[in-house]
């Protein structure tokens, strides 16, 4: 009874009743135009003279109070099948910043512009498309506000035309967006738009609509609307097919027997059907995720297994209605760097996490490889302004090689929005053996329920979950729950966060993420920002974070607390330093040294405390050699660590960069010592902007294993691609072959 009155203590006290940013706004008036617009780059059309201009910019960083020195002009008109975008972005010279030719750039560290359309007015979810000077695009989805980092999808790929130009002293984009790429409510007449940019030469970020220096640039509670001058119609049938072919050739080196290795043709593909303007069919049948970039490989400390992000198209829109239930642990100050060092922050719980379809793990090399999906369905978006809704089912294929049976899952999720932006999400997850049989360890079903409130405040101050989950499955244990709570306030000068999450020990969700049940656990933050007018410095934030894990019946298992202290210079680099008080308690033995059991165990039962000192650099992304580090220094349980996590990479502007993914673990305990490492060289060339080449190579000495990952990829038409994959791994003690494969495939995208 106590997990329900959380949540509903939750919805009420925190109804989200506060003025809306920038409600005071008149609507920008949208023109419909029925010339045709050639995007070359010049906005010579007569719908560019007559559309009304956005207002002018305001910087966002250095300064956040002030209008950007060097403006940006936008343009919007739209006809009945596009939506057109016609910008104009001044800047003190010419000598412009581009990471290469390759679609889908993050926006930090390069000269670009963002426009992002929130087509239900929810500020909460939205479409976002980019452009840099060199005409290269990118897209993404944005959702639960665009409130951090995470909430960017940049996996997500669609059908648009995009064409730069550069002038003396300034650069011109014109974007031409089919409707058929968004969701919208058909007859809308007024959707919520904002746009971004950053400028390398001023080191200026600038925004459309004022945002304050402790949010981030792609928060969605801060835009403007924008009317229609007549309503959206539907622009047609919305039906695209994607068929593929693939061909190619395994070998396995350790098991002959392996029926899945050898000479292979294969063919499939995916629909995407609109059934409304706001609500969409995926279809995909016996599809091929061989093309997909192989998972960057890392050096895992923890006790804990991890998660890594969904890149496959088929669960990408709309992703959040199935993916963004659960909790993480993270601290607001901290910024991204997907390292797995101790006491990283990762997902806590999630009762469905995609990737659990379709891709398993191989313990032998660490790298996960592809269980064969037999067709999978799924509805998703919006059914009106209030209402979400997601369905989705997949069958995979047994696997006897794996020991694996045939496999149903099935997903319903529902989300209504309340008080502004907030929301209410259901969620039903379930995974279903068919067939009589039953290997050893796998049940018939798995089946999780979930209840969340989502708060994002309208002022941008508050936000927070609170969520229930309960696991139905034949398995006779008590506590087969879920629940979290998390609130956040923020202000520019202040950040508080309040966490906690209680996990029973029934809580078996096998189709979601899970790392670790039967705790409860605390993760309280509180820090303070300054904005110094100093010529280096330009911010300054401090604070105190704790971080505490309980067993019922143990006690204390977890800690990690301490201050923290970040730096935040004005060429756009920070740093970040933490000084950790530790405790662990091992309920299990624990090879600390990831030796694999070749050294011998902290014994269960044990515990620890100890202190260390970490750092998180992130160096001015501008230059051409650009550079994030993380060092760990001090005690580690009963010993001592010294390690270096991090990435160094090197642009050779527009082709390419080189980079190097490293992690350095020097490990001295009572029980021996040992250096676990990892090196990945990656090599990033782009010849044009539809030709495209990687070959990485990973030694990972954690799994004596060295993995060789090339890639060539042509963009042939939009959204269709030739790729040619050759992936191979080695055990490096014996440096004998474990499996070696080669693949040609082609997929094309065609609308009906």
């Amino acid at each position: 009874m106590q997990r329900f009155l959380f949540f509903f203590v939750f919805l009420f006290i925190f109804q989200d009743n506060i003025a809306q940013v920038n409600s005071e706004n008149l609507p920008l008036l949208v023109k419909n135009t029925s010339e045709k617009i050639k995007l070359d780059g010049i906005l010579d059309e007569q719908a560019w003279q007559n559309a009304e201009k956005l207002p002018t910019f305001w910087e966002f960083f250095p300064k956040d109070s002030v209008k950007a020195k060097y403006q940006t002009e936008v343009l919007l008109t739209y006809d009945e099948k596009n939506i057109y975008i016609g910008a104009k972005m001044y800047s003190p010279g010419n000598v412009y910043i581009t990471p290469s030719f390759r679609r889908d750039f993050r926006a930090g560290g390069n000269d670009n512009i963002s426009f992002v359309f929130d087509t239900f007015n929810d500020k909460t979810n939205s479409f976002l498309f980019g452009m840099n000077p060199y005409g290269v695009m990118r897209e993404a989805l944005l959702y639960n506000g665009g409130t951090t980092n995470e909430y960017l999808n940049m996996f997500w790929d669609n059908k648009w035309n995009g064409v730069s130009k550069m002038y003396d002293g300034y650069w011109i984009c014109e974007l031409a967006i089919p409707l058929t790429t968004l969701r919208f409510k058909e007859g809308s007449t007024q959707w919520n738009f904002k746009a971004y940019r950053f400028d390398t030469q001023s080191n200026e970020q600038s925004t459309l609509v004022r945002i304050p220096r402790n949010q981030i640039l792609m928060n969605l509670g801060y835009s403007m609307p924008i009317a229609f001058e007549k309503p959206l119609k539907k622009s047609g049938a919305n039906i695209s097919l994607i068929p593929y072919l693939s061909a190619g050739s395994t070998h396995d080196f350790e098991n002959l027997k392996n029926l899945a290795a050898g000479n292979k043709i294969n063919f499939g593909g995916d629909a995407k059907i609109g059934i409304t303007s706001g609500l969409n069919l995926d279809l995909t049948v016996n599809p091929d995720f061989s093309n997909v970039e192989a998972d960057r490989q890392v050096v895992n400390l923890t006790r804990f297994d991890v998660n890594f992000p969904e890149q496959r198209q088929f669960f990408l829109e709309n992703s959040d209605l199935f993916t963004g239930f659960g909790s993480y642990n993270t601290n607001p100050f901290v910024p991204p760097s997907g390292t797995l060092g101790p006491g990283a922050g990762n997902q806590l719980v999630s009762p469905f996490f995609s990737r659990q379809i379709g891709i398993s793990l191989d313990t032998a090399t660490g790298t996960n490889v592809q269980n064969r999906i037999l067709y999978g369905a799924r509805i998703s978006g919006k059914i009106d302004d209030n209402w979400r809704v997601g369905l989705l089912n997949t069958q995979t294929a047994a696997d006897d090689f794996k020991g694996t049976p045939s496999m149903n899952y099935s997903v319903a999720a529902l989300q209504r929005k309340v008080f502004g932006r907030s929301n209410v999400a259901f969620i039903f997850a379930n995974k279903q053996v068919l067939g009589k049989e039953l290997a050893q360890g796998i049940h018939a079903y798995n089946r999780v329920a979930g209840l969340e409130y989502n708060l994002a405040s309208k002022d941008n101050r508050w936000s927070g979950k609170v969520f229930y989950h309960q696991v139905f499955s034949p398995i006779i244990v008590d506590e087969k729950f879920a629940h979290g709570f998390m609130l956040n306030y923020s202000v520019k000068k202040f950040i508080a966060k309040w966490s906690h999450d209680w996990v029973g020990k029934g809580f078996d969700a096998e189709v979601g993420f899970v790392p670790r049940k039967n705790f409860f656990h605390i993760n309280p933050t509180i820090g303070f920002n300054h904005f110094p007018n100093g010529h280096v410095i330009n911010r300054v934030s401090y604070g105190v974070a704790y971080d505490q894990f309980n067993q019922p019946g143990l006690g204390v298992t977890d800690r990690q607390a301490g201050p923290f202290l970040l730096l935040g210079f004005q060429n756009s680099s920070n740093f970040l330093m933490t000084i950790n008080q530790n405790y662990t308690y091992l309920f299990n033995n624990f090879d600390a040294l990831r030796s694999n059991k070749s050294l011998p165990s902290l014994k269960k039962g044990s515990s620890y405390t100890y202190y260390n000192f970490s750092a998180n650099y992130v160096s001015d992304q501008r230059k051409k050699l650009a550079i994030f580090f993380q060092p760990l220094i001090g005690q580690y349980f009963d010993g001592n660590i010294v390690s270096l996590v991090g990435n160094a990479s090197y642009r050779f502007q527009p082709y390419g960069f080189l980079s190097v993914n490293f992690s350095y673990n020097n490990l001295k305990l009572s029980t021996g010592k040992n250096q676990v490492y990892l090196v990945g060289p990656k090599l990033d060339l782009t010849f044009t902007k539809s030709i495209f080449w990687t070959t990485f190579v990973q030694y990972n000495s954690q799994f004596k294993n060295l993995n060789v990952n090339s890639r060539l990829q042509w963009r042939f038409a939009p959204v269709s691609d030739f790729f040619l994959v050759y992936t191979d791994n080695y055990n490096s003690e014996s440096w004998m072959p474990k499996n070696r494969a080669i693949l040609a495939k082609v997929t094309y995208w065609l609308n009906l």
